[in-house]
């Protein structure tokens, strides 16, 4: 039926309508004050918001994070080579890094040139050494560090985040996603899988128009109010004869999120009103809506605002961090990041919102320190050894955490898996890895599978 038939057949019994109308609204009248209501933590928090920072492609720890004098001194030498596949198990030449590296800070942490600016804040980093994962494949790769599986897809991080906590905006999704371009895996990185929908990331285009249809058409105020209300009567209604349909409750709480969204989300992309000195510390240009460093901006804008979780994908399945061919590939990705990043924790500090928001940089895996052949200069993919930060609430800045061996190849000590990184974030978000559980098909999943230990010697 068509709205304006809707309409003609709704008003000639319009008491009969309004009958129906309930005295709470669905989001005040399911679980105690909504679906994304915020829920009771299993410890103390140090963090309330997660912004993900995902540098797609697999950047180089060697090149970046992870300073290894010796590997520069022996560029040549042949060592034993190993991957994914049984063509590449045979000697090739290591590759020293062409980046020049230097000691930031009063903890001397040492950062290659390719990120001066995060140099600036080098004593507000956690860089974990010894990351590892399971395939050394992207689309795998990128799953498992969003789901924590690389072979079946399952819900991502900020999925159970929200299934976890829930939010503090209901007028705001409670899993934001600023993704220009799609990953690898595509929008399997921020689904919900099994978990109920209303948890599944909402994905924003950075770019003039980044929530399409937001803007309601010009009319008359009581006629759209007249409209919403019997429109929600006749959804409760229908969900009242179907109590335990998740799909259709998930709908209902999405149009209601929509609705909020139509207030709130024209204010927060709108950056007019920033002042001019915080545009600067982004790199943010005059006009400029799409840049990471605009991106970054508004991160901060949507956690000051209540969201939950908020990722931003730096770039896509193509033209990232995948330097084959040259690792001066790296310098382009590295300068679109780089101040952007390095504004936001500024920011965040400067205003207080760093002591209640951790902030995870990653990627899917790092690079070899060898060469795939003594013409190239760039680096294959490496899954036994990368690095990722952590920044923020409850977390020691100015450290580093595991130590690969003079060439990055091998993990010589404290080796920290996936599992262990998800389940380290969520202890800093008050939850409990083990205990954050959802039974589908009859088994008990969670982020971490059956694995994943706390990396307590990075927590304040």
């Amino acid at each position: 039926m068509k709205r304006r038939e809707f309409l003609g057949t709704t008003l000639t019994g319009l008491g009969t309508t309004l009958g129906l109308q309930r005295s709470l609204a669905m989001a005040a009248s399911q679980n105690e004050g909504g679906l994304l209501a915020p829920k009771p933590t299993h410890h103390t928090p140090k963090a309330k918001h997660l912004i993900i920072l995902f540098l797609t492609g697999g950047f180089s720890h060697v090149d970046t994070f992870d300073y290894k004098p010796v590997l520069n001194r022996s560029t040549g030498k042949s060592v034993p080579s190993f991957g994914l596949r049984a063509e590449e198990t045979k000697d090739r030449p290591l590759l020293g890094s062409p980046f020049a590296f230097q000691q930031h800070g009063e903890s001397g942490l040492w950062i290659s040139d390719l990120f001066p600016n995060l140099g600036s804040v080098a004593d507000e980093l956690c860089v974990i050494r010894t990351m590892h994962t399971d395939i050394v494949e992207h689309f795998q790769a990128v799953l498992a560090m969003h789901t924590g599986s690389a072979t079946v897809p399952m819900p991502s991080i900020g999925a159970w985040m929200s299934y976890g906590l829930g939010t503090f905006n209901a007028n705001l999704p409670s899993y934001v996603v600023l993704c220009e371009h799609l990953p690898y895996a595509g929008s399997q990185v921020w689904s919900n899988s099994f978990l109920p929908p209303i948890h599944q990331g909402v994905r924003i285009v950075p770019g003039t128009d980044p929530i399409p249809n937001l803007q309601p058409t010009t009319r008359s105020i009581s006629l759209q109010e007249l409209e919403r209300i019997m429109l929600r009567d006749v959804n409760e209604n229908h969900l009242e004869a179907r109590p335990g349909d998740s799909d259709l409750k998930a709908r209902i709480a999405t149009y209601e999120i929509a609705k909020g969204m139509m207030t709130e989300a024209p204010e927060i992309f709108d950056i007019s009103a920033e002042p001019t000195h915080a545009r600067r510390l982004y790199g943010i240009e005059s006009g400029d809506r799409q840049s990471f460093g605009y991106q970054c901006l508004i991160a901060r804008r949507l956690v000051e605002r209540g969201v939950r979780v908020v990722e931003l994908i730096d770039s896509g399945s193509n033209k990232n961090w995948d330097a084959h061919g040259d690792m001066s590939d790296h310098r382009p990705k590295a300068l679109r990041v780089d101040r952007a990043i390095s504004g936001l924790i500024k920011d965040l500090r400067q205003s207080g919102l760093l002591d209640q928001t951790l902030i995870a940089i990653c990627t899917e895996f790092g690079r070899t320190p060898w060469t795939d052949g003594p013409a190239s200069k760039g680096r294959n993919h490496y899954a036994k050894a990368f690095s990722c930060i952590l920044v923020g609430a409850g977390v020691r800045g100015g450290t580093t955490h595991g130590q690969t061996d003079d060439f990055g190849i091998n993990i010589a000590s404290d080796p920290v898996h996936v599992h262990d990184y998800h389940a380290t974030i969520l202890h800093l978000m008050g939850v409990d890895h083990t205990r954050l559980v959802y039974r589908y098909a009859g088994r008990d999943f969670r982020l971490t599978d059956v694995d994943g230990k706390v990396i307590s010697s990075i927590l304040n």
